[in-house]
C-alpha cells in the first residue's frame, strides 16, 4: 500500500512538471524502472489512439522487451509477426509527426508493409536519423533515461537476422526478461 501512494504521489508530480503544449502522457512501467513519455496525438492520433486503447486494455502488461540493442533501440510487444493480433491492430502509418528518432523517443515497429504497425513499440536508445520517414514516432521520452540505459545495457544473447542485400540485422535478446509490468495514459 505504501509503494501504490508514493507511485500516485509521483503521477501527480509528473503531470505538473509536464511540457504544456502536449495533451496524453504514458507511464511505462517496468521491472527496471519507469518512463514517461509525452504523446504527439495531434500529428500521429491514429498511432496514438491505437497505444492507448491496447494499454487502457493492459494489452502491453507481461510483455518482454525482447530486442535490446545498446546504442539503437529497445523494443516490446509480442515479437510474432503471424500472430492475429499484429492484424487486428494493425494502423495507416503516421511518417511525419512531431518527433524524430532521437534517443528517447517511442515508435511504433511495423512489417515490409507501411501500414503494418500495430501492437510493437520501441524506444531509441541513441538518435537514429536513418529511421526518420520510415516509422511513426509517436512519443518521447520526458522522465526516466536511467530506466531506458538500464534497459539497454542489459546482457544479451546475440542474434543476427539475415537482411538479403543489406546488413545483418541486429535482433539481441535480453539474457534477463526486462518485463512491462504496466501501462498508463493520461490527459494533461
Amino acid at each position: 500500500m505504501k509503494w501504490m501512494l508514493g507511485h500516485q504521489i509521483m503521477a501527480v508530480a509528473m503531470l505538473f512538471a509536464l511540457p504544456a503544449q502536449a495533451e496524453l502522457y504514458a507511464e511505462v512501467r517496468t521491472s527496471a524502472g519507469s518512463m514517461w513519455f509525452e504523446l504527439d496525438a495531434q500529428n500521429t492520433p491514429n498511432t496514438v489512439a491505437n497505444f492507448s486503447r491496447l494499454a487502457n486494455q493492459h494489452w502491453y502488461e507481461h510483455k518482454a522487451f525482447y530486442r535490446v540493442v545498446a546504442g539503437h533501440v529497445i523494443q516490446a510487444g509480442l515479437n510474432d509477426y503471424n500472430h492475429p493480433d499484429m492484424q487486428k491492430y494493425a494502423v495507416a502509418g503516421e511518417f511525419h509527426g512531431r518527433f524524430n528518432h532521437k534517443r528517447g523517443c517511442l515508435g511504433l515497429a511495423r512489417g515490409d508493409s507501411p501500414d503494418s504497425g500495430s501492437t510493437e513499440i520501441y524506444v531509441c536508445h541513441a538518435n537514429r536519423p536513418h529511421l526518420d520517414g520510415r516509422y511513426a514516432v509517436f512519443g518521447r521520452l520526458i522522465h526516466g533515461e536511467q530506466v531506458l540505459d538500464a534497459i539497454a545495457g542489459a546482457a544479451v544473447d546475440e542474434v543476427w537476422l539475415d537482411n538479403p542485400g543489406g546488413k545483418p540485422i541486429a535482433f539481441h535478446h535480453p539474457k534477463s526478461p526486462v518485463e512491462i509490468l504496466n501501462m498508463t495514459v493520461l490527459h494533461d
